[in-house]
């Protein structure tokens, strides 16, 4: 059975910025409020959340990115899962579908649908709606 879920969040920032918001690692640690790892090319590591959060990078493009995801809590002999964003321009800002695949189980599935909305995208629009509107 797969766990899988997608989402899709409003972001008050253009296409071209949210990508920055979300492959900068600067950027991440300072709307995510964690330590973090961004390589930005393919093949590049991927850590958030202080390292919770780990990964490969496996594609980046103006409107797409999709990358391996595993958390220290996951036991060592399970696979990563995948974490795929789409951003399409919107009179908004930016409309964001995170698709995450292949979670462990159905209580991960559970998890990550209410964190990906509160760790995530409230906290990355926070920090657009308070830094980012000048830019």
């Amino acid at each position: 059975m797969a766990f899988d879920l997608s989402l899709t969040f409003q972001l008050s920032a253009p296409p071209h910025r949210v990508v920055k918001l979300l492959t900068d690692a600067t950027l991440i640690r300072r709307w995510s409020g964690g330590e973090a790892v961004f390589e930005n090319k393919e093949g590049g590591a991927f850590s958030m959340f202080d390292g919770w959060a780990n990964g490969t990078v496996k594609k980046i493009t103006e409107n797409e990115i999709a990358c391996t995801w595993a958390t220290t809590e996951w036991p060592q002999n399970v696979a990563p899962s995948e974490v795929h964003y789409l951003l399409k321009k919107n009179p908004g800002g930016t409309l964001v579908t995170v698709t995450h695949t292949g979670l462990p189980d159905e209580e991960e599935m559970k998890a990550h649908k209410s964190g990906w909305t509160d760790f995530f995208f409230e906290p990355l629009e926070d920090y657009i709606m308070i830094f980012e509107q000048e830019k």
